[in-house]
């Protein structure tokens, strides 16, 4: 048509200018595309992570609402007291484990009270329903100097105790049992020990790949505990507890909830560092059971993936020969309190009836 000029048709590459063009244009169309991602995601990550603490289940409601604090160098610690048996003058102490607390011994809490005259359990610093400070130093010393002064809170230092423990609470309890055989001051006077699926032995324990991770993770630890939620939680606990046993989903639920009560999720990297503190003092701590005339007992078992069989129970039988042993079923893992609490409480009865 007059007057229209025709735009000549172009084969090839286009000229090196058109070319830089285009490559600025859709590095641009980029960095937008990752900037409306980030205006998005960041307050969607921000809420996230403050999402708060699920609700306490009633049966976790009823058991803080049957327990009580102390104060520990200005630090609350929850602790459960309850008076038992008429005519028996014992008294047992509970010692939970990593990562759930002394909610781990209520089913066989009624059992014990018709034995005992007084059973007492607490939740660790960093712990269940106790306080959870942080950044803050946590070790096995001071968990054993919490648990004597909760004894003294409660009047019982000259009182002779029996210590049941488990996991973490086992370690806790080797430390008050090198002070009693030591003479330390503030030593409660203990009566007998029994331990239950615990790392005793550094060199045959087995934490969890996420244990190591977080132990060790250094700048990248509080953002995995940040981004820690319950479908993350819940499948690493599940791996250490039998196929047949695995806790409900309500259970899991209570367990997860007395870790982000107080924010304790945030503090497992610093609570995790008892692996390598077990490693350190080795000599003390297996030293004080090979040393001691205190009636020991042992309830594993056998399934346990972190303190394995049979290398465990082996290396066990070999330093600690005067200890008694009860394995519980082939299918009983990491948490027998919780897997088989029938099994778990005849065994410790038939133990502290037999001295």
């Amino acid at each position: 048509m007059r007057g229209a000029e025709a735009t000549p048709l172009r084969f090839g590459p286009a000229p090196p200018g058109e070319r830089e063009d285009g490559a600025r244009q859709r590095q641009r169309r980029m960095k937008e595309w990752w900037l409306q991602v980030g205006l998005l995601g960041v307050p969607l990550l921000a809420v996230y992570l403050h999402i708060p603490p699920p609700q306490l289940s009633p049966a976790l409601r009823s058991w803080r609402s049957s327990g009580s604090f102390f104060t520990y160098k200005d630090l609350n610690i929850f602790y459960r007291d309850s008076s038992g048996a008429v005519g028996s003058s014992d008294v047992v102490v509970l010692l939970h484990g990593f990562p759930t607390s002394s909610y781990d011994w209520s089913k066989i809490w009624e059992g014990l009270t018709q034995r005992f005259h007084r059973v007492i359990a607490l939740d660790f610093l960093g712990f269940g329903f106790s306080d959870k400070p942080r950044p803050h130093g946590y070790s096995i010393f001071e968990q054993a100097t919490i648990v004597e002064g909760l004894l003294r809170h409660l009047g019982l230092r000259h009182q002779r105790i029996n210590l049941l423990s488990h996991d973490y609470g086992d370690t806790v309890a080797q430390e008050l049992l090198h002070r009693y055989e030591h003479n330390k001051t503030g030593s409660i006077l203990i009566n007998s020990l029994c331990l239950s699926n615990g790392g005793i032995f550094p060199e045959t324990y087995y934490p969890r790949f996420i244990q190591k991770l977080l132990k060790d993770g250094g700048l990248l630890s509080p953002i995995l505990l940040r981004l820690m939620n319950f479908f993350f939680f819940s499948g690493g606990l599940r791996a250490v507890f039998g196929p047949y046993t695995q806790p409900s989903q309500s259970e899991f639920w209570d367990m997860w909830t007395g870790v982000r009560n107080n924010d304790g999720n945030l503090v497992m990297d610093s609570i995790l560092q008892y692996i390598n503190q077990r490693k350190k003092h080795r000599e003390r701590w297996v030293g004080a059971l090979m040393s001691t005339s205190v009636p020991l007992h042992l309830i594993y078992g056998p399934l346990d993936p972190v303190n394995p069989h049979p290398e465990f129970l082996q290396l066990y039988k070999k330093v600690l020969p005067v200890s008694t042993v009860s394995v519980l079923d082939d299918h009983i893992s990491h948490y027998p309190q919780l897997e088989d609490p029938m099994g778990f409480l005849n065994a410790y009865l038939n133990f502290i009836n037999s001295f």
